[in-house]
């Protein structure tokens, strides 16, 4: 560490290393160290043991049954007695003397080896019953150990413990057993900026929650976690903590400052309490990670966004985790999907790209999601992740790609994929149908109405929301189906009318009053995509007004989303955008009308019968709470919501 005036000066990664040598490196320099290892055993009550890891053999110490019992509701007899019997030539047995009514689970009355069911035995009358057949020895009975015989094994060390396993050690005569002892991970979340859940951050302050994430995920991985107090940004604060955190953990999670600028401290506090074997990882997103032993306990320094986190405690504590169980570590589930778009990626990072996933017609298909580090949503929304070489520049839309899954394939099997435009209907929509409906999933991709329609034509999407004006005609969708899939028999069934217009912030601060006032010099504008129905919209606004786009400051800059846009506006990155009315009160800024356009879902008739479809449209014609729910959005006519506004099978 070098310091000068007192400051500590940034330095650069120690390492970048490629993941497969950092994952080497790592568990080399931990088992040379002993502590790649099973942890020692602790022990617990048999009924609390479900779920944990034996640390040594499990032996019966009673045997079960331990009496010779009798299997079935009868009578008990000697085997010797009931020699001899026929249908033709019946036998009575003495009730009390060669023969006793027992009870499923009895004891075997002493001197009795068999057991005749009820239902085989005749009653005579008296004290006599009457047999038509004889009986085997120790036919119907349990004898002594038949289940288990005292001594005998019954788990192996390292075994995972099932419910079953529960019954059978409790049977055994079991009420405590050695497991072992749970990793417990002391997750240390740092940063100045940090303030508690329930706070209402101020300018600069970010609401912690990458610690209970992490939590999670160690308790889904069998660890005991830990979660410590926020830790300032401060050399001394942060080594403090580590050496705290070290005194009752096994492992300890550093959260953010592992990078290397000027308040990150982790590394420097590492350098001077242990040993670093890696700093930097070659891989997209996760590269600032740090791989150290303090005190004979494994350290690691998890990068702050929490993308990143949540994937370098995986790829590096998650293994951990299970050795420290004697547990192997589970294989993902993965399926094989053809990829909707291309993903560009770096070489020489190996990257984890997240993805949606559906299963349209016989294909699956992925669709990657948002890809920033810090971007929390795109792990709510994604399926799977697919993985791409650190040697590769990237994956071509329609190349078979390897996902591993992040939901389980059955689940994927009912779920609904939307890729198009967006509207901030769909979400509703998503939610009232898995309300409706637990069974399927709505999942809604946003690449412009321009991208979904081609989607819809490489079979990729089982519907696609559009609004895409055709200005020649004045009509909404129907030119395009025409014109891009001219081939597929399609419906389009109408979601809502709504309003577009300029989102501009509260109060209108600049005064504008509407398109026109874009190429004003003091204006900054935030556009949608290439392809979206609004782009469009706007494009041909501009045309209109004789406006061009280089004379628009911001036009090149695109967002894919109405919210996106808003959000430019509301942080003050842009004084405005196109967006809806929606959008502009979601975030209370003011609106300016431009537009009122027909926003419809396009989907094809192939598509139409299947169960999750019909109940999406039902929603759609049926359900007044969904309509009500539209309205309080603001701008938004719903009278023709789940109309057929088109349909290709009936031209004209």
């Amino acid at each position: 560490m070098k310091r000068e005036y007192g400051v500590v000066k940034r330095e650069v990664y120690l390492k970048s290393m490629p993941l497969s040598e950092s994952l080497a490196t790592w568990t080399e320099a931990l088992t040379r160290r002993g502590i790649w290892e099973p942890l020692p055993g602790e022990v617990i009550p048999v009924d609390e043991a479900l779920g944990r890891v034996t640390a040594q053999a499990v032996t019966a110490r009673l045997s079960s049954p331990s009496y010779h019992a009798a299997a079935m509701d009868g009578v008990a007899v000697r085997f010797a007695d009931t020699v001899g019997p026929s249908e033709s030539r019946p036998k009575r047995l003495r009730i009390g003397r060669e023969a006793l009514y027992v009870d499923t689970g009895d004891p075997l009355p002493d001197g009795m080896d068999a057991v005749i069911m009820i239902e085989e035995v005749d009653r005579c009358g008296g004290d006599e019953i009457e047999i038509i057949a004889p009986v085997t020895p120790y036919r119907h009975v349990r004898t002594m150990g038949e289940d288990l015989v005292a001594t005998e094994l019954i788990l192996p060390e390292n075994h995972h413990v099932r419910p079953v396993d529960v019954g059978a050690m409790l049977a055994g005569g079991l009420t405590e057993l050695a497991v072992r002892r749970l990793p417990v991970v002391a997750v240390l979340p740092t940063g100045s900026e940090l303030v508690q859940p329930g706070s209402t951050p101020r300018q600069g302050q970010i609401i912690e929650f990458n610690s209970r994430i992490l939590c999670g995920l160690i308790q889904e991985w069998g660890g005991r976690a830990t979660r410590h107090d926020i830790v300032p940004d401060a050399l001394e604060t942060v080594r403090a903590a580590i050496q705290s955190a070290l005194k009752s953990a096994d492992v300890v999670l550093v959260n953010a400052g592992s990078s290397a600028g000027r308040e990150d401290f982790t590394i420097h506090a590492l350098r001077e309490l242990g040993e670093v074997f890696v700093h930097g990882v070659s891989i997209k997103p996760g590269k600032p990670v740090i791989l150290s032993v303090v005190e004979g306990k494994p350290v690691v320094g998890i990068p702050g966004y929490p993308v990143s986190a949540a994937l370098t405690l995986s790829l590096f504590v998650k293994p951990l985790l299970f050795a420290y169980q004697a547990r192997p570590v589970p294989d993902p589930e993965t399926l094989p999907a053809v990829l909707s778009r291309q993903i560009s990626s770096a070489v020489g990072q190996e990257e984890f790209v997240r993805v949606t996933v559906g299963v349209v017609g016989s294909r699956t298909v992925a669709t990657p999601v948002s890809r920033g580090a810090g971007k929390l949503m795109s792990l709510v929304r994604a399926d799977g992740v697919v993985r791409i070489p650190a040697l590769s520049e990237g994956i071509a839309a329609g190349e078979e790609v390897r996902v591993e899954l992040l939901r389980s394939a059955s689940e994927l099997a009912e779920t609904l994929v939307c890729i198009g435009s967006h509207d901030n209907t769909l979400d509703i929509l998503a939610n009232v149908l898995k309300k409706r409906h637990p069974r399927f999933s709505f999942a809604s991709s946003h690449v412009g109405s321009m991208g979904g329609l081609l989607a819809i034509k490489r079979g990729e999407a089982h519907l696609a929301g559009t609004h895409l004006l055709d200005e020649q005609t004045g009509a909404y969708n129907e030119p395009f189906l025409q014109r891009l899939l001219p081939e597929k028999e399609m419906v389009l069934v109408n979601l809502v009318y709504r309003e577009q217009g300029l989102l501009v912030p509260r109060g209108n601060p600049k005064e504008i009053s509407g398109l026109q006032d874009l190429a004003r010099e003091d204006l900054v504008f935030i556009n949608r995509q290439k392809g979206s129905g609004t782009r469009l919209l706007t494009d041909g606004c501009l045309r209109q007004l004789g406006l061009l786009p280089e004379a628009i400051r911001g036009y090149e800059r695109e967002e894919y989303t109405h919210m996106g846009v808003a959000s430019a506006v509301a942080g003050g990155t842009a004084d405005a955008g196109v967006g809806i009315l929606a959008a502009a009160r979601a975030l209370s800024l003011d609106f300016i009308p431009v537009a009122r356009e027909r926003f419809d879902f396009a989907i094809p008739c192939d598509f139409l019968a299947t169960e999750a479809l019909q109940c999406l449209l039902a929603i759609l014609r049926d359900d007044p709470e969904f309509k009500t729910m539209i309205l309080a959005l603001g701008g938004y006519d719903v009278s023709h919501m789940g109309a057929v506004v088109y349909d290709t099978r009936r031209p004209g």
